[in-house]
């Protein structure tokens, strides 16, 4: 019996319910905290299994955005710019209200960009980078592909690293909680932050974030251009000979997973007050890819699941330094007994309806 989309929204929504209810109850609400995380990072695992399971593009280099994003928006939000508060261009951001005052933790006057300008920016920003890079990189095939997205992911983690206003290996701390709406009466504010008070709320935020993310795509799948981006994934050329505009669509996925990484980069770094050299590393790429691979991808809800769930290990610290081992390993098992995804493996161990009824037959 085939579940339709929307009951399976349904249930996943039950689903995160129940666990903030069963983590309440049993006075185990630290991991909301992990689960939270998991949640922008499954936004970046799902953008990037469109642009893999159905573009049939590959990218080893989607750490970048998500550092484009991270990067951007707290080096707006902890630059200081009182020194140039007077100059034309911070006064006409001022009174744009583009701008915000607050201290610092030693008390000392800041003037900062406003988090969701700074959001807005880092969201632009990365758009504009996917689509000029993707108009001659999508050109390429297969490893030549693989290699000039792992070029531009090597090319932002030295950047980050290199750049005094980024942190250099340091990164950035002291990133301000991003508010979204303010406290209204008893009702305490909705912000991006880490705060424990607020730790329930950001487990709701963040989950709401990635399931609305998930039903765009869904929509995007099942509309006609998600059934052009099937025909290409299956044959590219037939796909330019059925009137498909191959080249557009592949950008046009492209900059959709960049800005999904983007959205999630800016969230998290909000969330943990910082972000570092790490988030931009070769191997953040390489697990985004592996965790598309090991969900399965043409299946979206199953790269959604094992991306959630093994991210949510890896952050609870449950396999230790082995972290990038286990990894690999459940990798390369995956892709031996079951090339289209975890879930599948079921069909590979059991045999099939069609398989069975052949063999009965001959016995009568």
């Amino acid at each position: 019996m085939k579940v339709s989309k929307t009951n399976k929204i349904l249930c996943l929504c039950a689903l995160v319910i129940l666990t903030q209810v069963t983590t309440t109850l049993t006075g185990t609400q630290y991991y909301l905290t992990q689960l939270t995380m998991a949640a922008y990072y499954g936004l970046v695992v799902i953008g990037l299994g469109v642009l893999m399971g159905y573009a049939g593009q590959i990218s080893i280099g989607h750490a970048g955005f998500f550092a484009i994003g991270g990067y951007i928006s707290a080096a707006m939000t902890t630059h200081n710019l009182v020194q140039l508060q007077d100059t034309p261009i911070i006064s006409f951001c001022s009174q744009m209200g583009l701008l915000m005052e607050r201290q610092d933790i030693y008390g000392d006057q800041l003037l900062t960009f406003a988090p969701w300008a700074a959001c807005v920016t880092a969201l632009l920003l990365a758009a504009l980078i996917a689509f000029f890079l993707g108009i001659p990189v999508l050109k390429l095939k297969g490893h030549y592909l693989a290699m000039a997205t792992l070029g531009f992911g090597t090319i932002i983690y030295r950047l980050v690293l290199a750049t005094p206003l980024f942190g250099e290996a340091d990164g950035i701390s002291e990133v301000p909680a991003f508010t979204l709406l303010p406290a209204i009466g008893s009702l305490p504010p909705i912000m991006v932050s880490g705060d424990f008070g607020l730790r329930v709320i950001n487990y709701y935020l963040a989950w709401g974030v990635l399931i609305i993310g998930m039903i765009l795509l869904l929509n995007l799948i099942d509309s006609r251009v998600g059934r052009a981006l099937r025909s290409l994934h299956s044959s590219e050329e037939a796909a330019e000979a059925s009137g498909v505009h191959t080249s557009g669509c592949k950008v046009y996925v492209f900059v959709i997973s960049a800005v999904y990484a983007a959205l999630a980069g800016v969230l998290l770094t909000h969330y943990n007050a910082g972000i570092g050299p790490s988030e931009a590393s070769v191997m953040k790429s390489v697990r985004y890819v592996a965790l598309v691979a090991v969900g399965g991808m043409t299946n979206l809800w199953g790269t959604l699941i094992v991306g959630i769930s093994l991210t949510f290990l890896s952050l609870r610290g449950v396999f230790g330094s082995y972290d990038d081992a286990v990894f690999a390993a459940i990798l390369i098992g995956v892709m031996l007994f079951s090339p289209a995804g975890i879930l599948s493996l079921r069909g590979c161990l059991l045999p099939s309806k069609q398989e069975i009824a052949p063999a009965k037959e001959e016995n009568l």
